[in-house]
């Protein structure tokens, strides 16, 4: 029997090291191996939400590019979870301005349940946009903010209770209620 030893905190710390360096010199190459790590799990986010191959491909390059800007300007707990977010937010985007794609559902937006209720195939992203969009409004307004600031901002937890003025502890609840209720609200919505 082999033991797998626990890396994570080795990775994060590592991570913290490589992002440090980046934001300090600009050193691509260190920002490069950074991304090399995670770089098969941001294809795979991508293949999910085109399925196709050539558009992830292309995608994964472009989200290179947008973390040249956006990890200089971010305060990143944790890369990976982090870099997840923006991943797919990056999808969405990118199908969003692409009307002709019929075929991609909002699960993933903010919501990580395979068991999420599809909307008919007939209906377009941009009515399973705006079903998301009303879901966001019905939520409480700690809930809304703290969930709009995380996921669509790509704020971390910090920089949400530093612009709400929530305290950390009650932020993290808020995304986490907040998931939920969205989740439950898109479900409840897509039938009709």
């Amino acid at each position: 029997m082999r033991f797998i030893k626990n890396t994570a905190g080795n990775n994060q710390k590592e991570d913290a090291e490589l992002i440090a360096e980046y934001k300090n010199s600009g050193n691509l190459d260190a920002l490069g191996t950074l991304y090399n790590k995670y770089m098969h799990l941001v294809f795979g986010v991508c293949l999910n939400y085109f399925k196709d191959e050539e558009l992830s491909k292309d995608a994964v390059m472009q989200i290179f590019e947008e973390l040249v800007t956006k990890l200089k300007i971010h305060e990143v707990q944790n890369f990976k979870s982090w870099l997840h977010v923006l991943t797919r937010n990056h999808c969405l985007m990118a199908l969003r301005k692409s009307a002709k794609q019929n075929n991609v559902s909002i699960d993933d937006t903010f919501v990580e349940n395979t068991d999420f209720v599809h909307l008919d195939i007939d209906d377009t992203k941009e009515t399973q946009l705006t079903v998301m969009e009303k879901c966001m409004e019905t939520l409480p307004e700690e809930q809304r903010k703290s969930v709009d600031l995380f996921y669509l901002q790509e704020k971390c937890y910090k920089e949400v209770a530093e612009i709400t003025g929530y305290d950390m502890l009650k932020v993290k609840s808020y995304i986490q209620n907040g998931k939920r209720n969205l989740k439950i609200c898109i479900e409840r919505n897509s039938g009709e």
